[in-house]
């Protein structure tokens, strides 16, 4: 590509006035990006490229992202490297883009182009302190010294703290490379034409990344899982309400006209005192920051009148302000009547009782609060409803903000059946302005949801219901409130430190809802019922969000069932064996598997077989695993089902686990596991033999059969368990 009227000052670098092939775009227009009406489009030549009046922004998506700032970079020349770099990377489409052959064909994001401006800024500047004149000058002996530099993290002193995720340092490196890829298109300077950085390697090499081999988010801990859902419950559902109505009255106070600074007297505001006195009503307590404005001033720090709001005491009088002079005069009376009813925050006064969190006894829902407190106690409840929302749906922090007051909608189903769904938006690896999509939830959603509606706006409808959130703050902030006095007098369980993001609990969910499917995540939480609102969820929409989750749940289940199978057959070598009708051809199938190990052995004695090659040979068998409360379920084979035979579905494509007869079905076994079921059954169905009376003959006869079945599986566990031990 050649400038005949571009100066040669360096081999391979063209330099000069020759403008840029993007000069006068509209870099809205070129990147498809639809502009709000009346709102400023976005020119090339701008020195600050601002994207807010862009339409469909994420709600995710922070003024500082929508705002790439070209002045940060020092060189004017590189600014405008910069410019085509990132028009280029946001309009792949643009006639001068297509033709270059390295170009990329995606889009990238609004959020992408920050962060590659930011990137780019630091690459820049940083060959402009290195004294490099030209990018014709750049090496890749600078390209290795500017990533090892990049890789350390520094506090704000410029002292080491720690290296970069190898995510950041792939971003850093990416610049550097395609700056190479896009060097055809600059027109104010440019690499060396034959100068290719880390030899053609990608900037995932470079940062030494690695496919993962699982997802790294952890997962969240019982320990912190089970107070933190446990409290937003309690806060949702028992306070709720009282919160609601609370913050009406807040607002209907700050709503009334504000009272004109009429002239009273002594004896108005001595009327005022006097009811107090006679009434026994304590005086409205100072807010802390009325407190520390007057300390500020000089009052005395021991002066009994500090905590008194004065102005309570007026409005009491019908009067905006008192007059300092009125205010000394009445002190002395002020004083005694302080004395004898003191002071006390004005909001909460008559708090109904409720039940604590842990049933020991009845306590009022709050102590008395000022508007500060119930500013704090709104946003406790609001993000309450949102660690319900994130934890037992799964959705993603961007779909979260995306939901808007309106979103629920619910339907009947049969007799008193109802279906809740909530309408959000996909943002992530979707086109500018998202796709809309829709979340079949539990009620327990439902209703945090409705609560944070009515906290969010009483009037205003589409209004964001969580709004733009940081996650990690509002969970510190509530955490913390849980473990202060206020959540002990409420008898909330303390909830112990440890990290908690909304990645974590959407892995948590999947994980709990593959490997403990009858379990609880919390008090009234089934995971049943999620597992069913998600499969709906997948059903309506194969497409959407909700399908996603489904697909990191059948992941879960996969590795579940392959390590359950694989924890079966080292029983089967240890001599604990399976019981149940399906136990034989279980016990055939391990017989299978150990002779091909054996003679895989034989065949090679020196290689001793791992357990990733153990599980090749069950992964077959772990396809067909079902879980039920009390036996596994081995669904090879539809016709010989017994819960489908009694439904009459003798097609269906998974086990009736409402239906399993496992004392009877040939595909259901019995194992160690499962014995504390068989033995809690046995217990409790006697003692409840023991009570009936004799005249109850039907009922013992029906209890006495369930008796001696679960019996008879117990025994057939504790006999299969230690058959072949005897051989030691």
């Amino acid at each position: 590509m050649s400038h005949p009227d571009i100066p040669v000052v360096a081999a391979g670098l063209f330099l000069g006035r020759h403008a840029s092939p993007f000069a006068g775009v509209d870099v809205c227009t070129e990147a498809g990006l639809r502009v709000r009406p009346g709102a400023r489009t976005v020119m090339f030549t701008d020195e600050v490229w601002h994207f807010a009046g862009v339409e469909g922004l994420p709600v995710q998506m922070r003024d500082n992202t929508t705002r790439l700032d070209f002045t940060s970079i020092s060189d004017p020349r590189w600014r405008l490297v910069a410019k085509e770099y990132l028009l280029a990377r946001l309009a792949p489409r643009n006639e001068q883009v297509a033709v270059l052959p390295h170009a990329y064909r995606t889009p990238l994001t609004l959020w992408s182009c920050s962060r590659r401006l930011a990137e780019t800024a630091r690459w820049l500047n940083w060959l402009t302190a290195q004294h490099v004149g030209a990018l014709a000058e750049v090496t890749q002996e600078h390209c290795e010294r500017y990533l090892a530099q990049r890789h350390l993290r520094r506090d704000q002193a410029g002292a080491v703290i720690g290296t970069l995720e190898e995510s950041a340092a792939r971003v850093a490196a990416a610049v550097i490379i395609e700056l190479a890829l896009y060097g055809e298109l600059f027109t104010a300077d440019r690499y060396h034409e034959r100068f290719i950085p880390w030899g053609g390697r990608s900037s995932s090499q470079v940062a030494g990344m690695r496919p993962p081999a699982q997802n790294k988010t952890p997962i969240l801990e019982q320990r912190i899982l089970q107070p933190m859902l446990a409290a937003a419950l309690y806060l949702t559902e028992t306070l709720g309400p009282h919160v609601v109505e609370l913050r009406r009255q807040v607002r209907g106070h700050h709503e009334q006209p504000r009272l004109a600074e009429i002239r009273i007297g002594y004896q108005d505001l001595a009327r005022v005192l006097h009811r107090h006195t006679d009434t026994g009503l304590p005086l409205e307590a100072a807010r802390d920051g009325d407190i520390a404005g007057r300390l500020a001033q000089g009052w005395d720090p021991t002066d009994p009148l500090l905590r008194i709001s004065t102005g309570a005491l007026a409005r009491e009088a019908g009067t905006g302000r008192l007059r300092p002079d009125l205010l000394a005069a009445i002190r002395p009376l002020l004083e005694q009547t302080l004395s004898q009813v003191g002071t006390q925050k004005p909001w909460g006064r008559h708090a109904v009782p409720v039940s604590r969190a842990d049933g020991a006894d009845t306590v009022p829902w709050t102590l008395t609060l000022d508007e500060r407190d119930v500013r704090d106690l709104v946003g406790y409840t609001q993000t309450a409803c949102l660690i319900i929302a994130a934890t037992v749906t799964g959705l993603r922090a961007s779909e979260l903000m995306e939901l808007r007051v309106g979103c629920r909608r619910s339907t009947a189903h049969g007799q008193g059946m109802l279906r809740y769904r909530l309408i959000s938006k996909i943002t992530k690896g979707q086109p500018m302005g998202g796709t809309d999509d829709e979340w079949v939830v539990v009620e327990q959603v439902d209703q945090a949801v409705a609560l944070a509606e009515q906290l969010a706006s009483d009037e205003i409808g589409d209004a964001l219901v969580f709004g733009r959130f940081m996650f990690a703050v509002r969970y510190w902030k509530f955490r913390d409130w849980v473990n202060s006095p206020a959540g002990q007098r409420l008898g909330l369980a303390p909830i112990p430190e440890g990290v908690v993001n909304t990645r974590m609990l959407r892995r948590t969910l999947a994980h709990e809802l593959a490997y403990r499917p009858g379990g609880l995540l919390a008090t009234k939480i089934a995971l049943k019922h999620v597992t069913v609102a998600t499969t709906e969820g997948y059903a309506a929409r194969p497409g959407g969000a909700q399908a996603k989750l489904l697909a990191e749940i059948g992941e879960h289940e996969t590795e579940r069932n392959l390590q359950l199978v694989l924890a079966e057959f080292r029983n089967y070598q240890d001599g604990v064996m399976p019981a149940g009708p399906g136990a034989r051809e279980l016990i055939e199938f391990f017989d299978t598997v150990d002779g091909d190990l054996a003679d895989q052995a034989a065949t090679a004695p020196n290689v001793v077989p791992g357990d990733q090659h153990v599980l090749n040979l069950l992964s077959k068998r772990a396809q067909v695993l079902h879980l039920s409360a009390a036996n596994y379920c081995w669904f090879s084979d539809p016709s010989r089902a017994l819960c489908l035979r009694l439904a009459g579905t003798p097609s269906a494509d998974k086990p009736l686990a409402g239906m399993c007869d496992s004392a009877r079905c040939p595909q259901a076994t019995h194992h160690p596991c499962h014995r504390p079921v068989w033995a809690d059954t046995v217990d409790n169905t006697t003692v409840f033999l023991r009570a009936l009376g004799r005249t109850r003959k039907t009922e013992r006869t029906r209890l006495q059969t369930e008796l001696d079945r679960a019996q008879r599986i117990l025994t057939a566990i504790d006999t299969a368990t230690s058959t072949d031990n005897t051989d030691d």
